[in-house]
């Protein structure tokens, strides 16, 4: 029986805690989630892939169907490689969901064979953004 692979890309520019829920509830989905860091040289970030990595490996310490890797290319290049089947994608409002639709329908133009999950986001989590999480951690930077 083929495994049921999810990647689940991102900046992550903090790991938060939506994302982890994301993941916790993927879990019952899927028997492998790799969580992919992207690095887009465009952009600036408060932390560094490995930082990112490294942050994201102490929420999954004991579980090995959660992998981590960092990635430039393009997501489905990535899932190609990697064997996974799924793009998997968290999303807090309508807003969010126009955007992924978009980068679904993308994806599936350039690989029919991959399909977009898209879970929502809980309740708990759907104000939570890494934009917000940096701008606190600067303020506390700041205030120190």
């Amino acid at each position: 029986m083929t495994q049921k692979i999810a990647l689940f890309p991102g900046s992550f520019d903090p790991f938060t805690a939506g994302h982890e829920a994301i993941v916790r509830r993927a879990m019952a989905l899927f028997d492998r989630i790799i969580i992919a860091v992207g690095m887009n040289t465009d952009k600036q970030y408060m932390f560094s892939m490995q930082e990112r990595m490294d942050i994201i490996k102490r929420h999954f310490p004991n579980d090995n169907r959660i992998e981590t890797m960092g990635y430039s290319d393009m997501t489905v290049d990535l899932c190609k490689r990697v064997g996974a089947q799924f793009i998997l994608r968290g999303i807090r409002d309508a807003k969010d969901l126009e955007y992924e639709q978009t980068i679904a329908a993308v994806n599936k133009t350039l690989s029919p064979d991959i399909e977009t999950v898209l879970l929502l986001a809980d309740d708990q989590h759907r104000d939570i953004s890494s934009t917000l999480v940096r701008e606190q951690l600067a303020h506390q930077q700041k205030s120190q």
